[in-house]
């Protein structure tokens, strides 16, 4: 593979920005090779010339290599310095030493080279600084976590003492025997994150941690591996011993973050108005803390991980771009430019590796009880590879799918069902039964072809969406579920079909196809072993009982993501009210009109419709009182009136008449303006007046504009189509439930192309704010500012 193509490959899409500008120098060199060969075409070389020159390069006389080897640095036609700048931080500025003929586009190249390097140069020297921050943070929570750890599990422990003989044991460089490893622990436990490492000896620690084991361990410097501790920090403890104070007094100072994740927090977050919470010293509590710190760590490695490349790929960058010059213009460059890059900081940093290097160290002895093996599990999980069963057997399903669409089709033909009256009474009964599956179908195909869309643009919809690394489904899997999950359901209506095609036989045992279809899909989905996606399948009910609990849980993205599209998905809950109502409440002969006369029918028949819509509108309220954001307000405001009109439209289905016609076309007209104007405004970024792309947005992935017209356009005419069901204007080539059931198909068609982008525009806003890795709340909150206050 060719650097170019890798190079783009291994971006961190989120910090595509801040990336050497690799395609466009190669642009730039591109026209100067056109300038060299327009104004100087080379001369062709004769047959004794080449032979000469073969013998010269093999011969082993020719010095030319070494001689130069030595005298490159002289020959180079550059000069790099440095240039003040504001911060006080170095910027770097090229300077050609001659004034070749023609070397204008040359001096363009360099000085859009320094551009990209001091570009590239200040975001990396920023996020260490960034990364340093959050190290003296994890530094205090470390603390206070130790310090709950001994005072949970050792309530009777006092540490002063055996802090203070342990530094003198450290000091005289002897083994020491620690009663408990929880003492240890106080010393060690952080050291390691330190990063003024200057001055540093070594400490012999115990390999293994174990908070629970109250055995008496013994270390000695042979058996035990060795951590840098800065020997400065503890000859000033030991000169300064009579101002030590007992380390375990770090939790008077700090409380318990409280971030309302779960109903119960949530509630007494309500009554006491309070986001933190006085330590209980409760293994409860202590369970929770070490898994949000694990969470922190584990989010914090991949960073320094993400860093780490992010050097190491643009240095390659540099090198291989100033190759490439030398290539084509002959001149000797690379040496004192790649020189000045190895002396910056992008170039001579060694916080990220160190840090790695000991957040390791951390995070096996406190979070995986000093198992190397696990604790790199979790830090570096493995990519999905792709199978080639899985696309054998999508391929497999979907011919399979197709083949029998058709003979659903020819069936249906030739059995007259839709010229027949019993026969279209008869599709009346079945189609609600089957297409709450052609709608998970649909739904299913539409979130593949967005998974290979967002994959094929770079857009990181696994971080957007919170999935664990290396448990996302590809699109290959979403198609292999959604084909076969088809193939099965067309089957059981190929057979429906076949064995209960005329209304006199209706009534056999073959109408309770459906429901075993149903429970066998309801099986999969609750399976508790480690079968067909388990991790997928957890997430999405995860996620569903979130919705259905809201607002008593924190709203992420996952969680209103999926919100939006249940409500696209109203004709589906419907149909599980269909399958009560027809296995239960009546006979099977008389299908959906008698489910009509049942007033409880009736009423959960508004309720469903309803039920979507109420979570994203106490989704927006949530986010309202914690966001403080005014937009949530509107937005909650839209789903409101969008339960009035389905409301509306509801009664008007049920009970015709002039004035609920009325009220149906007000209310969907208002409804569907609101939806629009939000749908390509907020959700999609569109129509910006102050734009560089008219009526566009400034940044967009897809290479050509009519697209994003296309999809507003196609938005509009979908949520009208919206409208002409709430109308329910007659199509007279369609006969019964087939009507709604097509328009509901539109609907969940004009989602799955939302669904596209939406997500390009939260894409877009994290590239913006160069965020690529989650925020997770610490857990403690310290209170040394307001102690001083008081005193």
């Amino acid at each position: 593979m060719k650097f170019g193509k890798e190079f783009k490959r291994e971006m961190v899409p989120e910090w595509i920005e801040a990336y050497v500008d690799y395609t466009g120098l190669k642009q730039i060199l591109q026209e100067i090779r056109r300038f060299k060969e327009s104004n100087q075409p080379p001369t062709p070389a004769t047959s004794l010339d080449r032979r000469l020159a073969l013998y010269r390069n093999f011969s082993g006389l020719n010095l030319q290599g070494s001689v130069q080897s030595t005298s490159d640095i002289e020959n180079q036609v550059i000069a790099v310095n440095t240039v003040p700048h504001e911060n006080y931080r170095k910027f770097y500025k090229t300077k050609f030493l001659a004034s070749p003929e023609g070397a204008e586009n040359e001096i363009s190249f360099f000085d859009k080279l320094d551009h990209e390097f001091n570009k590239v140069n200040t975001f990396y020297k920023d996020k260490v600084d960034e990364v340093m921050r959050e190290v003296t943070l994890l530094n205090k929570q470390m603390d206070a976590l130790i310090a709950l750890r001994i005072k949970v599990m050792d309530p009777g422990f006092n540490a002063f003492p055996s802090l203070q003989s342990l530094s003198l044991d450290i000091n005289n460089s002897t083994p020491s025997r620690i009663t408990s490893p929880l003492r240890m622990t106080v010393v060690v436990h952080f050291q390691i994150l330190h990063c003024q490492c200057a001055d540093t000896d070594d400490i012999p620690v115990s390999p293994s941690f174990d908070p629970t084991d109250g055995r008496q361990v013994s270390m000695t410097n042979a058996s035990y591996p060795k951590l840098p501790i800065n020997r400065n920090s503890l000859r000033e403890n030991r000169d300064t011993d009579s101002q030590k104070t007992d380390p375990l007094e770090i939790l008077d100072h700090v409380k318990i973050v409280n971030t309302f994740e779960s109903p119960i927090s949530t509630i007494r977050g309500v009554l006491s108005e309070s986001k933190e919470n006085d330590l209980s010293y409760k293994k409860e509590e202590l369970k929770k803390v070490e898994h949000r710190l694990k969470l922190i760590f584990i989010e914090f490695y991949q960073k320094l991980r993400h860093l780490k490349h992010f050097s190491y790929m643009n240095l390659s960058a540099f090198s291989k771009i100033l190759k490439k010059y030398e290539k084509i213009t002959s001149r000797k460059a690379a040496r004192s430019y790649l020189k000045m890059v190895d002396n910056s900081y992008l170039g001579s940093s060694e916080e990220v590796t160190s840090l790695l290097d000991r957040v390791e160290t951390t995070f096996i002895k406190h979070f995986s009880q000093s198992n190397r093996r696990e604790g790199m599990k979790i830090l570096r999980p493995k990519h999905k590879r792709e199978k080639h069963r899985i696309t054998f057997m999508s391929g497999f399903f979907s011919g399979c799918s197709i083949a029998l669409l058709v003979a659903v089709i020819l069936l249906r033909d030739d059995r007259k069902l839709i010229d027949k009256d019993e026969g279209t009474s008869y599709l009346d009964k079945i189609v609600p039964l089957y297409s709450f599956y052609a709608y998970i179908v649909l739904h299913m195909l539409l979130y593949a072809a967005n998974i290979y869309f967002w994959r094929h643009y770079k857009i990181n919809y696994a971080f957007i969406f919170g999935f664990k690394q290396g448990t996302e489904l590809s699109y290959r899997e979403v198609f292999l579920l959604s084909n076969g999950l088809a193939m099965l359901v067309l089957a059981a209506l190929l057979m429906h079909l076949h064995m209960n095609s005329r209304a006199e036989v209706y009534g056999t045992h073959i109408e309770y196809v459906p429901l075993g279809l149903i429970m066998v899909l309801l099986s999969i989905t609750f399976c508790p072993f480690n079968i067909i996606y388990r991790s997928s399948r957890w997430f999405l009910i995860r996620c569903v009982f979130r919705c259905i609990c809201a607002p008593l849980y924190k709203v992420t993205l996952p969680d209103f993501f999926l919100a939006d599209q249940l409500t696209s998905q109203v004709e589906a809950i419907r149909s599980l009210e269909y399958y009560i109502c027809y296995y239960t409440w009546i006979k099977p002969s008389h299908g959906h009109n008698m489910c009509q006369r049942h007033n409880v029918y009736n009423i959960f028949y508004f309720i469903l419709a309803i039920i979507p819509y109420w979570f994203r509108f106490f989704q927006c309220v949530r986010r309202l009182f914690e966001e403080k954001d005014q937009a949530q307000a509107y937005n909650g405001l839209r789903y409101f009136l969008t339960i009035l009109a389905v409301v509306i439209k509801t009664a008007y289905v049920l009970r015709k008449s002039l004035t609920w016609e009325v009220l149906v076309i007000l209310s969907s007209l208002i409804t569907t303006l609101f939806n629009t104007y939000w749908d390509i405004v907020v959700d999609w970024g569109l129509l910006r007046r102050k734009s560089k792309n008219k009526f566009l947005r400034d940044k967009l992935i897809l290479h050509h504009k009519s697209a994003y017209f296309t999809a507003m356009v196609l938005d509009v005419l979908l949520r009208f189509a919206w409208l002409q069901l709430v109308l329910r204007f007659n199509v007279h080539s369609l006969r019964g439930s087939t009507v709604s059931s097509i328009f509901a198909c539109l609907e969940v068609i004009r989602r799955g192309m939302w669904n596209f982008f939406r997500l390009e525009n939260e894409h877009l806003n994290n590239v913006g704010k160069y965020r690529a890795f989650k925020s997770v709340p610490l857990p403690f909150a310290y209170h040394e500012e307001d102690d001083h206050k008081e005193e």
